[in-house]
């Protein structure tokens, strides 16, 4: 089958990232009460298909996932790397929609390990794309 392959681990362990950082955040916002802010949510928009998406992929051992699951990853990413800059004050903007009147990525109950939630979440991705990328593939004609 085109887009197969017999070594899928970086597959397995890409998609072993997608669902631990979704049940991580399920466990933080459901479990601990906190609320997350728009730009965590949006991360969450990206990172919960990716961890149903990668489990298909590795039940199927469909390689080929990496064309739809990549993408996701790299704007996840992206919309980390934006809200680490707020955090870090890199960017030149107050923390929006972190906010005093809303929930608060700068607070000290926010702190995983003793780093930021915007840090781990680009990490995640970063992972995840790095091990997308390395997949090799396989097409028949």
């Amino acid at each position: 089958m085109s887009g197969h392959t017999q070594s899928s681990g970086p597959l397995f362990v890409a998609w072993l990232i997608a669902l631990g950082s979704s049940l991580a955040v399920i466990f933080i916002g459901e479990v601990l009460g906190q609320t997350p802010c728009i730009l965590c949510w949006f991360q969450r928009a990206f990172m919960f298909p990716l961890a149903v998406i990668l489990g298909i992929a590795v039940w199927r051992n469909d390689t080929g996932i990496r064309v739809y699951a990549l993408p996701l990853a790299i704007i996840g990413a992206l919309i980390a790397i934006w809200h680490l800059g707020l955090y870090a004050g890199v960017i030149p903007e107050a923390v929006q929609p972190c906010t005093a009147s809303g929930p608060s990525c700068t607070s000290e109950d926010m702190l995983i390990f003793s780093l930021p939630i915007p840090l781990l979440s680009l990490g995640a991705f970063a992972a995840i794309a790095a091990l997308l990328a390395a997949l090799k593939t396989e097409t028949t004609q």
